[in-house]
């Protein structure tokens, strides 16, 4: 930005402030803005783009006290009427920008005082940055080009001019969303309120429970033309009644009865999505065995995990009188065997 520019440019009006403005209601006023003519909020509007840009540099003024008194010294400058003169110290007719002038170079009693005015070209024709170029320490070259505005500002060896700031990145915003534990395997668009405003986040599939995730450009709007900063979004996923996560893998409890875990048995297993894939148990299967199912369990990319589903044997809690005719008739062909044997010895070990 050229000193030109904060001649001709009204960094109070742009953020709608008054001139005395506290620092936090300068802050304030720009987010409501920055928020409103977000690139973001409205993509592909050229003039939307143009405004952000403008209360960008309007913030990165106002919003740094010492380039804010700057500005304000500058802009009192270039509300004087006279013409540019020198004279000495309680001349008639001193005041206004001479005295803003003065302040800015530690003139006192008995310093010289200097006027001049923006009434465009007269005798000697320079424009109103050329006087202050030469002024604050610029010299002329070739070609009538002039040094930088304001440089040399501030005495010998010291140059602090005006030119506007670099850009700086906008700061993060936090924020934290609960999904079901379907929508963090699949992924989900959610609404949530950001420092007031309310925003849509999209969720990528494959979140753990605690799990931070950032969203480049989701955060505060840089000042300056800086990139915006990133939303923070903490996720907490409810637990499910069948279902649990062991990394990217999905653990169950399938129930078989024993009739399925002696003879074997193709069962059909429920998945998260709603839809039920074949499971084979293998004759002469028990409790707790664990069987894969390959690629069933949690996406993220390319990566898939697997479902892995752990055997519970069960049996019905009454039994009619055939069906506990056949189950003594059951056991007493299986004689002597004793499904605990050895159990005692190991438990001594």
């Amino acid at each position: 930005m050229s000193g030109q520019d904060w001649l001709e440019k009204d960094f109070y009006q742009t953020l709608g402030v008054p001139k005395d403005a506290s620092a936090d209601a300068v802050k304030k006023a720009y987010r409501k803005l920055a928020r409103k003519w977000h690139p973001d909020q409205n993509p592909g509007d050229a003039k939307a783009e143009e405004k952000f840009k403008e209360i960008g540099e309007a913030y990165a003024v106002l919003s740094d006290p010492e380039q804010r008194k700057q500005y304000d010294a500058i802009r009192a400058m270039a509300g004087g009427g006279a013409r540019f003169s020198a004279g000495p110290a309680g001349s008639g007719g001193a005041g206004g920008f001479e005295d803003v002038f003065s302040a800015m170079f530690g003139g006192g009693p008995g310093a010289a005082r200097v006027r001049y005015s923006t009434n465009g070209t007269g005798a000697g024709g320079a424009d109103f940055e050329d006087l202050l170029s030469n002024l604050f320490g610029g010299t002329g070259s070739a070609g009538g080009r002039t040094a930088p505005f304001g440089a040399g500002m501030g005495g010998a060896g010291q140059r602090t001019g005006f030119a506007s700031p670099a850009a700086r990145p906008g700061g993060d915003l936090r924020a934290s969303t609960s999904l079901s534990f379907r929508q963090a395997l699949e992924g989900a668009t959610v609404r949530m309120s950001v420092e007031g405003d309310s925003m849509t986040v999209r969720i990528p599939a494959g979140v753990r429970d605690g799990q931070k995730i950032r969203l480049r450009g989701k955060g505060r709007p840089g000042a300056g033309g800086g990139p915006a900063g990133d939303l923070v979004v903490a996720i907490r996923v409810e637990p499910h009644p069948v279902y649990s996560r062991d990394g990217d893998d999905l653990r169950m409890h399938l129930p078989v009865s024993y009739p399925e875990a002696a003879l074997g048995a193709k069962v059909q297993v429920p998945l998260p999505d709603g839809s039920t894939v074949a499971l084979k148990v293998p004759a002469g299967t028990s409790s707790g065995s664990v069987l894969r199912l390959r690629r069933r369990g949690v996406r993220r990319g390319r990566s898939v995990g697997d479902l892995l589903v752990e055997i519970e044997v069960t049996g019905p809690k009454s039994l009619t009188r055939d069906q506990r005719g056949a189950v003594e008739e059951l056991a007493r062909s299986l004689g002597d065997w004793d499904p605990r044997e050895g159990l005692a010895e190991r438990a001594k070990a």
